[in-house]
């Protein structure tokens, strides 16, 4: 059996690339759907960004799109131009599908807990496509690893602190109920993260 390790991964086509790129942002936008509907959030960039769309009326496309901004020079400077410019295309199809969704689906009924969960798998499933095409949908997860290099400070724990001070943030200006519920889809979006995102088992670039 061939190591991981002396493996030449094989490198996406641009259709392949097209269609996970697609895929991922699809299916995260979906999340963002079903959160908004309840009128939930989740963590990093995106939450904070629906945390300011429910405050300030503000689409969230607009702010999530603005968020990332300050972030494209330090994902060319770690992770280099190929990825920066496959993030930079996945957050405008993101921002630019959230400002869709809404013309073409409504709900009658959403339990937040249905809301919640099925955000944590659309968005995971989603993030997972992004993360196997070489892309993301920046943020804080780019910061986390450049500290991470600078530091030696572990990215998760970045991502977590800043987790921490979203949801933080939110007990403060949204119904008690809203921050529990966006609590559980958050856990359900990163288990299915932590237990899917292996690069032993998915080597292409």
């Amino acid at each position: 059996m061939s190591d991981i390790n002396t493996v030449n991964p094989a490198r996406h086509t641009l259709l392949e690339d097209t269609q996970g790129l697609l895929s991922g942002t699809v299916l995260v936008s979906l999340s963002v759907v079903f959160l908004h509907g309840a009128g939930l959030f989740t963590g990093q960039i995106a939450g904070l960004s629906l945390v300011i769309s429910y405050l300030s009326g503000w689409s969230f496309g607009a702010v999530f799109f603005l968020l990332n901004l300050p972030f494209y020079w330090l994902a060319f400077r770690r992770m280099g131009l190929r990825f920066t410019l496959k993030t930079m295309i996945s957050v405008a199809l993101l921002s630019a599908m959230t400002e869709i969704w809404p013309h073409l689906i409504s709900f009658a009924t959403l339990h937040p807990g249905a809301a919640t969960t099925l955000a944590g798998v659309t968005a995971g499933a989603g993030l997972l496509a992004l993360f196997r095409h070489g892309a993301s949908l920046g943020g804080v997860g780019i910061v986390a690893l450049y500290l991470q290099d600078k530091t030696g400070f572990k990215a998760g724990k970045t991502q977590i602190l800043f987790d921490c001070c979203v949801f933080l943030f939110a007990v403060f200006v949204l119904p008690l109920d809203k921050v529990g519920w966006s609590l559980l889809g958050a856990m359900v979006l990163n288990i299915i993260i932590m237990i899917n995102h292996r690069r032993d088992r998915y080597i292409a670039i």
